[in-house]
């Protein structure tokens, strides 16, 4: 029987607590009270919605990555419960990228006609209202309801969220403008993930240490050929000198190298679960 505590984000469809939920769920909500708390209580600025402007676009891009882990974290610890907040984290995209646009209205003094003007004038605002408008789309249609009655093309129009995911970092980087650090950062992951899809379509076995360090190489690779690409596309910036900045991990740890260290540290991971599975039965049997 469905209840109205089924339908509370901190529990599952059988109305009981979620202990996973809950936390995602509290996790989810912090970013927005220190927005609303800063622009409450904050100190008083010349652009007072300027900091939180990016920082709700930031975290936006930032449960989007969180978003497409899901899967690949299934795969690698064989950890099923994880899905069960994949749709909670879908919604928590939308509802930050909803943010950011309210944000940069009240920054506008909600004058909605600029806004709109705006939108269409600046090709960097259009690339992040199309994707907007995308992932209304997608979150409209992440409903039960709306799964029964699309069948199998629900999961072909939720492939979407791929090129959307591709439109929000650019974005991204049309919006820093020449400090692109962060966002190269966020593409590097979004590159790991996608690598990590890949990896499954050609038949890898994704659990596998070995194909997860192979996935890191190739991510951390095409990071800074991410970062490479807009010094030399979009700035009068050095590109060689960004690239060569790369390997003086002593002077400053650069994205490439850390979505390096982040996808070793993921087969380091898995390595340290494959062992426990061969300890495991050992340990239990010398007990026994």
């Amino acid at each position: 029987m469905t209840t109205l505590a089924s339908y509370a984000p901190w529990t599952d469809r059988r109305g009981n607590l979620s202990v996973l939920r809950l936390a995602v769920f509290i996790a989810a909500l912090l970013p927005a009270l220190q927005v609303f708390y800063s622009l409450a209580f904050g100190p008083v600025l010349p652009e007072p919605f300027e900091m939180e402007l990016h920082a709700s676009g930031d975290w936006a891009i930032r449960f989007l990555l969180v978003t497409l882990a899901i899967t690949p974290l299934r795969r690698i610890f064989s950890w099923n419960r994880i899905v069960g907040v994949r749709r909670m984290l879908g919604i928590t995209v939308l509802a930050y990228a909803l943010l950011h646009l309210g944000l940069y209205a009240a920054q506008e003094n909600w004058n909605l006609a600029k806004v709109v003007s705006e939108i269409f004038l600046r090709f960097y605002l259009t690339i992040g209202f199309v994707a907007l408008c995308g992932l209304a789309v997608l979150g409209a249609t992440s409903f039960d309801a709306a799964i029964r009655k699309l069948g199998r093309n629900w999961q072909r129009l939720h492939l979407v969220i791929y090129p959307i995911g591709g439109l929000m970092l650019f974005h991204f980087f049309l919006q820093s403008k020449s400090d692109v650090t962060e966002a190269t950062l966020m593409a590097g992951l979004f590159v790991l993930l996608m690598v990590y899809r890949l990896a499954v379509k050609v038949g890898f076995r994704l659990a596998n240490p070995l194909v997860l360090a192979m996935c890191a190489c190739v991510a951390t690779a095409g990071t800074a050929g991410i970062e490479y690409a807009w010094y030399a596309l979009a700035t009068g910036i050095p590109a060689d000198r960004v690239f060569q900045a790369n390997f003086a991990v002593t002077v400053a740890i650069r994205p490439a190298v850390w979505v390096g260290i982040i996808g070793l540290g993921v087969a380091a991971a898995a390595i340290v679960r494959w062992v426990g599975g061969l300890l495991g039965p050992k340990l239990r049997l010398n007990r026994a």
